[in-house]
């Protein structure tokens, strides 16, 4: 492993996140414009055995779990079988712990080939249950096959089955009791996760924001919530339901910056390093695989990317920019 991926603050990185596709089958208000979005050209996306390559590399160096992102990764037409390739990736101890972040409209048709590839858990967002108010934010009318998505997931056994929900003051602010209830129906985790500024139009605001504590006041209501203590490396703070079994976790990457525990490290589709969600630089990956680098020449560049990472995003900050690229071109 050589010892592993540290960065000079002293955090240890295990966590890769690989986007599979900027594109997506819903159009979310707070992530992407209605049309005119310039894709990423076929020719310039990782190709399956550069993201296996690229796995094998990062296992090398200590990574123990890669998340797929997106857009939606079940998007991409091979998404099976690059669950399959990367969960066959040895590490120092077991094989490479492969999950999913979806928004769940196509995965009722794949979840068992999911399985079986080897994923071991899936994230899956929803941000409301009513009909007319998804078709609003989403800008499509597909509630159902998100709904049957979840259904499957339930269904699969896969746990911790997780349900990510973006809060939006005057958008979902009133369902929170009723999304936590719909996961506890489910077997699933509710996270909640404060909106970021990571959106396409470059409209966030601080000001309109619904904190972490607001959430919780929310749900409060009508729920008994007991913190369950260190969280670790987990960006979510877990709060047990009514003394349990469900529990809900809130994000609050805003309010509650999380930096100073991250172990994540992110890759683009079009194979852009990025050492924070918000980080303005990039190291140019694809270029590297496509021009003869050796996996010593990928861990060195690797290496360098998280040496140069910051003690945190800064958004509180005077001289904090929103990256120019939206969270759909980023992968979560």
């Amino acid at each position: 492993m050589n010892g592993g991926l540290v960065d000079r603050f002293g955090r240890v990185h295990r966590d890769l996140r690989i986007s599979l596709t900027d594109k997506c089958n819903l159009r979310c208000t707070y992530c992407m414009p209605a049309e005119g979005v310039p894709w990423i050209t076929k020719q310039n996306l990782l190709t399956t055995d550069e993201i296996e390559r690229v796995g094998r590399a990062f296992a090398g160096l200590g990574i123990t779990e890669v998340r797929l992102t997106g857009g939606e990764p079940l998007l991409r037409p091979d998404a099976v079988d690059v669950v399959r390739r990367l969960a066959a990736i040895e590490t120092q101890n077991r094989r490479l712990r492969v999950s999913m972040t979806t928004n769940a409209v196509g995965l009722h048709a794949v979840m068992d080939d999911l399985v079986d590839a080897g994923l071991e858990r899936l994230n899956i967002s929803i941000d409301t249950l009513d009909r007319d108010r998804f078709h609003e934010l989403t800008r499509r009318d597909r509630l159902d096959d998100v709904l049957a998505g979840i259904d499957a997931a339930r269904r699969s056994g896969l746990r911790p089955l997780k349900l990510n929900t973006v809060a939006m003051r005057g958008v979902n602010d009133d369902e929170f009791v009723d999304l936590l209830r719909f996961a506890q129906a489910h077997d699933a985790q509710l996270r909640f996760i404060e909106q970021m500024p990571l959106d396409a139009g470059h409209i966030w605001s601080r000001a309109t924001m619904v904190d972490g504590q607001e959430i919780l006041e929310h749900l409060s209501e009508a729920f008994t919530l007991e913190p369950i203590g260190d969280r670790g490396s987990d960006p979510a703070e877990v709060f047990r339901v009514d003394g349990g079994p469900t529990t809900v976790g809130v994000i609050a990457s805003v309010s509650a910056p999380f930096c100073g525990s991250c172990d994540r490290v992110r890759i683009t589709a079009d194979g852009q390093l990025r050492n924070c969600l918000f980080a303005r630089e990039e190291s140019d990956l694809l270029n590297l695989l496509r021009s003869g680098g050796t996996d010593a020449d990928i861990a060195a560049m690797v290496r360098r990317s998280v040496a140069g990472k910051r003690q945190g995003h800064g958004i509180d900050g005077p001289n904090f920019l929103q990256p120019d690229r939206p969270m759909s071109a980023i992968g979560g």
